[in-house]
């Protein structure tokens, strides 16, 4: 019998690159590999990378330098560079660093097995382009194992709003959206496997307008309401969002759909209409926070989400103070901040930067006033009870973590409790990034 060779998968950045890193074992796993959580033990290593924040190359170029020796004790080890920093810097990555066997882009994953083959047989190969034909319909398919309780679904990829600051729409191309009987298909399947809970994923997913089975094009709410007809499927969550394309019938979906969960990652980036001009956001303030006012309208309880860039190029310290109202008018229950670092190739990368000093007191400011909210929000919950969908045992005996239907991290004691449960939990403290509670 054959033993089967090791595949290691490191993943860098979003929950794309989460579900993307799956679908790639999946289609090694067609060839003959099986998973691993050691470097040292594997076959091959891919390393899955991100190109979004700064210095993000390098990082590679520096997780490289550490599996070299590695690859000088096993020259058959086999390393492989994919994503979004093998899309951007394909050709650049197999000049510099000898040590990869293989670079492929987001978009060409399916065709792995091939490239594989290649390497395999004593070649290189570079793969990083945008393919007509869809790449998950091409998907080998390797064992289906059990699933654990939540999984992510790609629905839809790319961007077409060409933010000034975003290097997404060079990396994973135009906006693409799956046909929907494609995705309620995999759905059902994650079902069958044991999944309780799925986030919908895109670039701008609620700008989804897959193909339906009828020929006409499906917006995210009617994908959303036909998936809550599969039985077994508890939750649905989504990621991540644009204001411009929260659509009336997504909004109204938030108010009558039960599985569709009452947290909301909504991007803003800034609270200044002229750094939101600058960023090509093509919405203001007042049309953010006017249709966060129709969220909540429909959904008095949703939970907010979001992400802010400080010091983007031209913000000046009434800008940023005006983010800070804007944060202070909304009340997060949890939000992500960066500062500003100029992407190669985007349109804002040529503008002067502000000084490290400048960026970091106001990241500081900023992470202080959202973290004020998130324990806020987080102390308002103890005496309340909610639903926790439990996903794996705790560090203490009688104990299961899950997450509450608002994505806290929940960890409670009670009777019987066993990963998959969906339990009513009473909520009895609050930690900084947790809370305690029991099952009644």
């Amino acid at each position: 019998m054959t033993t089967p060779r090791k595949l290691f998968i490191k993943t860098y950045g979003c929950q794309m690159n989460v579900y993307d890193s799956e679908r790639m074992a999946e289609a090694l796993g067609a060839s003959g590999y099986v998973g691993t959580d050691r470097a040292e033990d594997a076959d091959m290593i891919l390393l899955n990378t991100c190109h979004i924040r700064e210095k993000a190359a390098e990082k590679v170029y520096s997780e490289l330098g550490r599996l070299k020796p590695l690859k000088v004790a096993r020259p058959d080890l086999k390393i492989g560079i994919a994503g979004c920093v093998a899309q951007a810097e394909g050709e650049e990555i197999m000049r510099r660093a000898p040590v990869v066997d293989l670079v492929v882009g987001p978009q060409t994953y399916h065709r792995l097995p091939a490239m594989e083959a290649k390497v395999r047989a004593g070649g290189r190969a570079v793969d990083t382009e945008f393919p007509a034909e869809d790449k998950f319909e091409h998907l080998p398919r390797g064992p289906r194992a059990k699933r654990g309780v939540t999984a992510f679904l790609t629905v839809q990829e790319g961007c077409d709003k060409f933010c000034a600051f975003c290097v997404v729409p060079y990396t994973r191309g135009a906006e693409v959206s799956r046909p929907a009987a494609r995705l309620l298909s995999e759905a059902r399947d994650l079902v069958a496997r044991g999944v309780r809970e799925i986030t919908l994923l895109g670039q701008n997913v609620n700008g989804y307008h897959g193909e339906g089975p009828d020929g006409r094009s499906w917006t995210l709410a009617r994908l959303v309401r036909e998936l809550a007809g599969i039985d077994g499927l508890w939750r649905i969550r989504y990621t991540t969002s644009h204001p411009n394309d929260m659509s009336d019938d997504l909004i109204a979906a938030h108010g009558e759909v039960d599985v569709l969960m009452p947290y909301l990652h909504l991007p803003v980036q800034s609270g200044s209409d002229k750094i939101l001009k600058a960023m090509n956001r093509k919405h203001s303030v007042a049309q953010y926070l006017a249709l966060l006012d129709r969220l909540r309208t429909v959904r008095p309880d949703l939970a907010l989400s979001g992400d802010f860039i400080v010091g983007f190029p031209g913000e000046e310290d009434a800008d940023f103070e005006q983010t800070l109202s804007l944060v202070r008018a909304v009340g997060y229950h949890s939000a992500f901040s960066f500062k500003y670092s100029a992407r190669p190739g985007t349109p804002a990368a040529e503008r002067p930067v502000l000084p490290d000093t400048v960026l970091d007191a106001r990241l500081q400011a900023l992470q202080a006033l959202i973290t004020e909210q998130q324990r806020a929000a987080q102390q308002a919950m103890v005496g309340r009870e909610v639903d926790v969908l439990f996903e794996k045992p705790g560090r203490m005996a009688g104990q299961m973590v899950g997450k509450s239907n608002y994505l806290h991290a929940v960890h409670a004691t009670g009777a019987d409790l066993t990963p998959g449960q969906l339990r009513r939990v009473r909520i009895t403290a609050s930690a900084p990034n947790s809370l305690a509670g029991i099952a009644v």
